[in-house]
C-alpha cells in the first residue's frame, strides 16, 4: 500500500491544538478568507508528482518551483512573508507553467492545492 508522501505532517487542527496547549497565538484566517478542502485521493496524477517533489526536496521542473508565495489574493490565511511556497502542478497539454498549483504552508505543513491560479484554494486532507 502506497502512503502519501506528507500522510506524516500534522493538519492544521492539530497545530491549533498544539498552539493551545503551550499558550502560543493562534490567528484565524479573514472572515473572507474562503478555503475549502479537497480529498488527497481526489487530486490529479500529476500532483501527487508534485507532493512526492516537495517531500524529495526537487528537483523541480520549474526555476519559480519553491519560491515564496505572497498571498496577495487574500484567500489563505494570513502569515508573514516567507511562510507559503508555490510549486507548479503540471497541466497535460499545456506549454506553460498552467493554473495548477500546490501552495505549502511551513509552520503546521499544510498544503493546498489551487487549479485556477490562486483564486480558490482546497487544503488537501490527507485522511480520506
Amino acid at each position: 500500500m502506497r502512503f502519501p508522501p506528507r500522510i506524516t505532517r500534522i493538519g492544521a487542527a492539530a497545530a491549533v491544538l498544539s498552539a493551545l496547549l503551550v499558550g502560543g497565538a493562534v490567528t484565524a484566517a479573514p472572515a473572507s478568507a474562503a478555503v475549502g478542502s479537497i480529498c488527497y485521493g481526489a487530486l490529479p496524477s500529476q500532483a501527487y508528482d508534485t507532493l512526492e517533489l516537495i517531500e524529495a526536496g526537487g528537483p523541480y521542473p520549474y526555476s519559480q518551483d519553491g519560491g515564496v508565495f505572497q498571498n496577495r489574493e487574500g484567500v489563505l490565511p494570513s502569515q508573514s512573508t516567507g511562510y507559503y511556497h508555490e510549486y507548479t502542478v503540471k497541466t497535460p497539454g499545456s506549454s506553460t507553467r498552467g493554473a495548477r498549483r500546490i501552495v505549502t504552508g511551513q509552520k503546521s505543513q499544510e498544503d493546498y492545492y489551487t487549479a485556477d491560479h490562486y483564486v480558490t484554494f482546497k487544503l488537501i486532507n490527507y485522511g480520506c
